[in-house]
């Protein structure tokens, strides 16, 4: 199991930047992929970026825009999350997650293991 703890949410203006944190512990070396995921009040979790703990790769899901970077530090055990150009529509609780499954896409919730307990972003006007 991998325990996950994001931070670095909070309250920004539409066209700010933010930086996400999540930091790791527990069996990281079993990992493969972590994620951010999103959810916005009554609407369902959705995919945002993932990359591999093993190599370089990342799956772009909402970050194809080009707004949302994801890095990794795995030495520190550490995710990350940039997102630039905020928008109001990106207000929402971030998660990360991590999986030891391989799969061609890494969007589906359904394979991740572990999840983290989410951290607010709200982008106001």
């Amino acid at each position: 199991q991998v325990q996950l703890v994001e931070s670095g949410g909070g309250l920004v203006q539409a066209g700010d930047s933010l930086r996400l944190s999540c930091a790791a512990s527990g069996r990281t070396y079993a990992v493969r992929v972590m994620a951010w995921f999103r959810q916005a009040p009554g609407e369902e979790r959705k995919f945002v970026t993932a990359i591999s703990w093993i190599d370089d790769k990342i799956y772009s899901g909402d970050s194809r825009s080009g707004r949302f970077i994801i890095s990794k530090d795995t030495v520190k055990d550490m995710l990350y999350l940039q997102m630039n150009n905020l928008r109001i529509e990106d207000t929402a609780t971030y998660y990360c997650a991590a999986t030891r499954y391989y799969a061609d896409d890494y969007s589906g919730d359904f394979l991740y293991d572990d999840w983290g307990q989410g951290t607010q972003v709200t982008v106001s006007s």
